[in-house]
């Protein structure tokens, strides 16, 4: 019998339907009998909640029917295929610098092409990483080598484990990225909700069963293994030296060491490694009760499996010609410390899978450019860490971190009480006033965004949601710039990478950035 694969867009249902429903709308959309249906599967779906009275489904479904059809699209071809093929590992493997979202798709994709890579880490494995995290946030205790920032899993375990991006993916390498994922552990339903995301928690698990695979197909994990020096002659790396001393020859090094990798970045500069200093956004977290986002988002339908908690996307634009933008929004989500420094505090925000936790939270940020820390490469680190450590210091140097309700910040006044929203930060918040935290043009423009932000969810704005500062690590503050061969554009051998290089901004980019780049080293080590 002859298949006929057919894709149809756009397929709207109401929120409670059933199975037999979609079925049927599938059917009536292609103007097929049901027995002409031989399969389907639902590629994608999302909600349309702009009116709250009558939310709808929106499917993508690929089916198979036994009869042509005009109607619909073909169905693509979104399976991954291999740029090259190793005969057999090479004299000189290439090295894997850095275990986060790109690292580890670096080393799968060169593991499974035959490169049997060497894979270098400067912190724990994840379940002892997850310990020392712990450490920080239940007791103050900080390990520089061991926390959110640093350590198998990356920055990236502690987080939302959001699995969307807006960047363009002709050849479907985010599906890789998920597919992976999936067959690590992850819920099936990533690969066709529009939103997808897994959690701290499946992560850990998910981190672990793709080392073991890599290891498998013959990479080498080496953890506690912190890069120190790259011997670089005539423009060639040669060789990655280790804190130890241990130096590993090697003439392809993917650098994959995440926004705060600063001592790497410095020592890059000092080599002379190109790099660029780039635009990046300061600001603070915020917390509301989730079921007031929920019940703006959804009305009568909030609290339903299907839609999960809700989340929100706000820009504004200040007077003062800076933009305010929520990000990195954590639905039933908690504030996390992630400091990698001592004496600094930073923050950021984490969901389970279950996204069940009593408040939202997102970054209220404003977006800076060098020309607001002029200096060298590296003024952005410095200018990052200025920040950091006078919240450390308005939190009353104990990594607390400093606090004011949103009423009192926007009248200037410093916080004493918490009312109805209490702050989910660990090891706690020390109410104070956040001014002296954060740049003069930065809190202008946070304090005119929050009413304007109040227009768009009824509440936002509330005099007892919380602010707790500071949110400096929104991105990296150099770009390691490359050619379109993923090349260094001063150091051939070098492969700078997601986050940490400017190339990715979240888990699924950053695993994208990881596969490309390991494309490039493979086909450079067979001369493709």
């Amino acid at each position: 019998m002859a298949i006929y694969p057919k894709r149809i867009t756009g397929l709207r249902l109401n929120l409670n339907h059933d199975e037999t429903q979609l079925r049927a709308a599938v059917c009536a959309a292609f103007g097929v009998a049901d027995a002409q249906l031989l399969g389907m599967q639902v590629f994608r779906r999302a909600f349309d909640a702009r009116k709250k009275s009558g939310i709808t489904l929106v499917y993508t479904i690929d089916a198979e029917l036994s009869v042509p059809v005009a109607y619909g699209e073909p169905v693509p071809d979104v399976a991954y295929k291999f740029v090259t093929q190793a005969k057999a590992p090479p004299a000189r493997r290439p090295v894997v610098i850095g275990t986060g979202p790109c690292g580890i798709f670096a080393a799968l994709v060169l593991a499974q092409m035959g490169f049997a890579p060497i894979i270098l880490e400067r912190g724990k494995v994840v379940r002892q990483r997850t310990k020392d995290t712990w450490g920080l946030w239940r007791r103050g205790v900080l390990n520089p080598e061991s926390n959110v920032q640093f350590g198998e899993g990356g920055a990236g375990t502690f987080s939302d484990g959001k699995l969307y991006s807006q960047i363009k993916d002709p050849r479907h390498l985010g599906r890789k990225v998920l597919t992976e994922f999936v067959k690590a552990g992850a819920p099936e339903e990533i690969l066709y909700v529009a939103k997808p995301h897994i959690g701290t928690f499946r992560l850990v698990g998910m981190v672990e069963t793709m080392r073991a695979g890599i290891e498998a197909l013959g990479g080498e994990y080496r953890f506690g293994c912190k890069v120190t020096d790259i011997e670089i002659t005539e423009g060639q790396v040669r060789a990655v030296v280790l804190e130890s001393g241990e130096r590993i020859e090697t003439g392809h090094v993917v650098l994959a060491v995440g926004h705060s990798a600063r001592d790497t970045f410095a020592m890059l500069h000092q080599r002379g490694v190109f790099m660029e200093a780039k635009p990046f956004s300061v600001g603070f977290r915020i917390e509301h009760p989730q079921s007031m986002i929920d019940q703006h988002r959804f009305g009568a339908f909030a609290g339903n499996p299907i839609l999960g908690a809700a989340d929100y996307k706000l820009v504004h634009h200040a007077g003062n010609g800076r933009s305010v933008y929520s990000f990195c929004m954590c639905p039933g989500g908690t504030v996390v410390a992630a400091t990698s420094e001592p004496g600094r505090v930073v923050t950021n925000g984490m969901s389970q899978y279950s996204r069940n936790e009593r408040n939202a939270n997102a970054g209220i940020v404003v977006g800076i450019t060098p020309a607001d820390y002029p200096g060298d490469v590296l003024a952005g680190v410095e200018f990052q860490r200025r920040w950091e450590s006078a919240a450390y210091a308005a939190g009353g140097g104990t990594y607390a971190a400093p606090g004011q309700l949103v009423g009192d910040f926007i009248a200037g006044r410093a916080s004493t009480a918490f009312g109805e929203v209490l702050p989910s930060y660990k090891p706690g918040v020390h109410l104070t006033d956040l001014a002296p935290t954060l740049p003069d043009y930065a809190i202008a423009a946070i304090r005119e965004a929050l009413p304007a932000f109040e227009k768009q969810i009824r509440g936002f704005s509330r005099p007892d949601a919380v602010l707790t500062g500071v949110e400096t690590r929104t991105s990296s503050p150099v770009r390691i710039t490359r050619g379109q061969d993923f090349c260094s554009l001063s150091t051939r051998g070098l492969y700078p990478a997601g986050e940490g290089a400017g190339y990715a901004g979240g888990i699924l980019s950053a695993g994208v950035d990881g596969i490309k780049v390991a494309e490039a080293v493979g086909l450079s080590l067979t001369g493709g």
